[in-house]
């Protein structure tokens, strides 16, 4: 994975008055989860990260190893989940998960299409349905995005997460979720009916010419 770095300050009051504070002197209130936990529940480390500095990592479709920098302690993570204004889309809050070299996580990789689907050259339409496949391994072996080759693809078949396998991931996604299918289009039904009218045809001039 790419790497992306940020800075942070911890945030001594919280609540909402104090966030909506942050939020007016451009700065987002964020979280980071880590190992520690307290009656089983992961302590969170409550700090705020300039939206300057966030919004190259929040509006992306790719994903990064975030190295954080809060008040001169560096700490390696992931982005865990946003919460955006419903009206305005600006970020509201932003929660990471800490990780090391040694225990796995568990992250969703975009998907990419590779090739052109016979089906789509026969005149169906492509048909993405999850953009993003979960995958378990150390951060260090999480690739950019997960390719796909939908080169043999067919009108009316798909590809399946279980169809998948990549060396030193476990995918996390269940198996029977489709990835991405090919569907029976207007122009498709047209050029099979078109190529049953021509072999018609010349069965029928082949059977005259005996």
């Amino acid at each position: 994975m790419k790497e992306i770095s940020i800075s942070g300050k911890k945030r001594e009051a919280l609540g909402k008055k104090a966030s909506k504070a942050l939020r007016k002197e451009g700065m987002v209130p964020c979280n980071l989860y880590g190992e520690e936990r307290v009656d089983g529940k992961p302590v969170a480390l409550a700090f705020a990260s300039p939206f300057s500095e966030l919004r190259k990592l929040i509006y992306t479709p790719h994903i990064y190893v975030v190295k954080i920098n809060i008040d001169g302690t560096d700490h390696t993570a992931v982005l865990k989940e946003i919460q955006f204004h419903p009206v305005t889309d600006a970020p509201l809050h932003v929660d990471f998960y800490e990780v090391n070299d040694q225990k796995p996580i568990t992250i969703g990789i975009p998907v990419k299409l590779v090739g052109l689907a016979q089906g789509v050259r026969d005149g169906g339409r492509m048909n993405l349905s999850i953009r993003k496949i979960n995958v378990t391994a150390p951060y260090q072996q999480i690739p950019e995005h997960l390719d796909v080759d939908v080169t043999a693809l067919r009108i009316g078949k798909s590809i399946k997460v279980g169809q998948l396998s990549y060396e030193g991931l476990e995918l996390a996604t269940g198996k029977d979720v489709v990835v991405c299918s090919v569907k029976m289009t207007r122009n498709a039904n047209a050029s099979a009916a078109s190529d049953d009218t021509d072999a018609s045809a010349d069965a029928e001039a082949d059977a005259e010419s005996k």
